[in-house]
């Protein structure tokens, strides 16, 4: 697994609106996400029409409230291990919201500024497949190599950085599993 000129080479791209300029240029960390629509429904193409500004609100009684909204991720990692990408890693995506975390003995803000947000399609108490993981490391490998900054430590969860609005990736995402996987692939 290879980035070339900031894409994924073995994500299908599906090109979202809602990124931008990142103002400083800073790519140096990690936010997980975890996402399904309807929630806890896997399948389907609605987290990426969501992500494309093309969800029908019509669609699902849940789709009403969130068809509006202007959100994508960098990548995400489909329930069977398949990467899409929706933003190149050089640009902002607006995945993590209002948003804060300790970083080197400061505190800061807006964290779409300088992190890559990777959704994995599942739900908080849903646990995540062994593809998901396995795949997901092989991805923050290639990050680590190609933007030097992103290390283990420098992998956090949505929840960790708006615990008031959110709580995914969630209890069922296995943190101690993840490192292992990533030291198998080093």
């Amino acid at each position: 697994m290879r980035i070339d000129d900031h894409w994924l080479d073995t994500a299908r791209r599906v090109a979202s609106p809602n990124a931008n300029a990142r103002p400083q240029g800073e790519v140096s960390a990690v936010v997980l996400h975890g996402i399904s629509l309807p929630p806890g429904v896997f399948g389907g193409d609605a987290i990426e029409r969501l992500f494309t500004n093309t969800l029908d609100p019509d669609a699902h009684p849940a789709f009403g409230a969130i068809a509006a909204l202007r959100v994508s991720a960098h990548l995400l990692v489909r329930r069977d291990g398949e990467c899409v990408q929706f933003v190149p890693f050089d640009r902002r995506a607006w995945h993590a919201g209002k948003s804060r975390w300790h970083d080197g003995g400061r505190l800061r803000e807006g964290l779409n500024d300088f992190t890559i947000g990777i959704e994995l399609e599942g739900a908080d108490e849903v646990p995540y497949r062994e593809a998901q993981y396995r795949v997901l490391a092989e991805v923050l490998q290639a990050l680590a190599r190609d933007y030097p900054p992103i290390t283990t430590e420098r992998i956090t969860g949505h929840g960790y950085i708006a615990p008031l609005r959110k709580t995914d990736p969630g209890p069922a995402f296995d943190w101690a599993y993840l490192r292992r996987c990533l030291t198998a692939t080093v």
